[in-house]
């Protein structure tokens, strides 16, 4: 009743991957599980894999599959594992040693919270600097209103009840921005949450590729990243926010900037879409909205969306 199990998907990350392992490993809480998904490496990383089993057998369990993405892996991995707790770890991401032993006590002190968290730290391998990130030194009870203005946590920070998990239901299929939408369905729920101020996971800044930002080259990934933003809206709807309040306006705002470099990016249709979405949020025809749509009109989706691009990096 007690496991924590840790799901860690990995593409291409051998060296970075037993870094991650070894942070679980090093936690001062017992007993735990960890479900490494390798997801189609094409490297070394499956054989790195494999050996971390060989030397935990009892406690690493290593599950070889086609490339899926972040979020069908991490799927994978849940349904393979066995805690009543689960831990989400990014492969170049860390666990601080008592995150378990803090994070299982809060849960154990609070039934009503079904998801428990701490400080997260982003931290550049390159400089040594450090700084809390994702707004995480501040704490929250619920996810909503707050997760439709951004995410309240990196993937590493929260600790799940197993049952919210399976209320939440299957990440989404999506190349980016699936935390994002898993965390509005758990916010759906009215999944309560407990808050630590201790840190208990590092967020790495490496210089390396990060899956997060493969949409600045990948059209494939732009239009996972104009779904998510179209299924929020669709949790915020569902959660009652009204356009009115500063959530919605922020998401407006953000919307209407992707709706803005897609058009740049060449994906006039994926542009339209997405303003839809936009001006919907904003509550009506604003002037900027009008404008904008006057200007696509005319110049068409994407010259309008380079204009914009241009513009923006003029008054910047």
């Amino acid at each position: 009743m007690d496991l924590v199990s840790t799901i860690i998907p990995v593409y291409n990350r051998a060296a970075m991957l037993r870094e991650a392992v070894e942070s679980v490993l090093a936690q001062t809480y017992r007993p735990i599980q960890v479900l490494i998904v390798d997801d189609g490496s094409t490297d070394d990383t499956p054989a790195v894999a494999d050996s971390l089993a060989a030397e935990h057998p009892g406690t690493i369990r290593v599950l070889h599959q086609h490339n899926t993405g972040p979020g069908p892996a991490r799927q994978a991995g849940l349904e393979a594992s066995s805690g009543e707790l689960v831990q989400f770890l990014d492969s170049d991401d860390l666990l601080l040693p008592d995150k378990f032993s803090r994070e299982v006590a809060a849960l154990r002190n609070d039934p009503d919270a079904g998801i428990a968290y701490g400080i997260a730290l982003l931290r550049d391998e390159a400089t040594g600097w450090t700084a809390p990130t994702h707004g995480t030194d501040v704490g929250h009870r619920e996810l909503f209103p707050a997760v439709l203005s951004a995410r309240l946590w990196p993937t590493a920070a929260p600790l799940y009840r197993r049952e919210v998990c399976e209320a939440i239901g299957s990440w989404a299929d999506l190349r980016v921005l699936e935390d994002w939408d898993y965390d509005c369905r758990a916010g759906l729920l009215g999944v309560r949450l407990c808050y630590r101020s201790e840190p208990g996971a590092v967020i790495r800044r490496h210089g390396h590729d990060h899956a997060g930002l493969a949409w600045q080259r990948n059209p494939v990934v732009w239009r996972d990243r104009v779904a998510a933003f179209e299924r929020v809206f669709g949790y915020a709807e569902q959660a009652g926010l009204g356009t009115d309040s500063p959530e919605m306006r922020h998401f407006a705002r953000s919307a209407f900037l992707v709706a803005r470099q897609c058009g740049a990016a060449g994906l006039p249709a994926e542009s339209a879409r997405l303003f839809r979405v936009a001006r919907r949020a904003a509550g009506g025809e604003g002037l900027d909205y009008l404008l904008y749509r006057a200007g696509a009109f005319v110049l068409g989706w994407t010259r309008m969306g380079r204009l914009s691009g241009w513009l923006d990096s003029v008054r910047s």
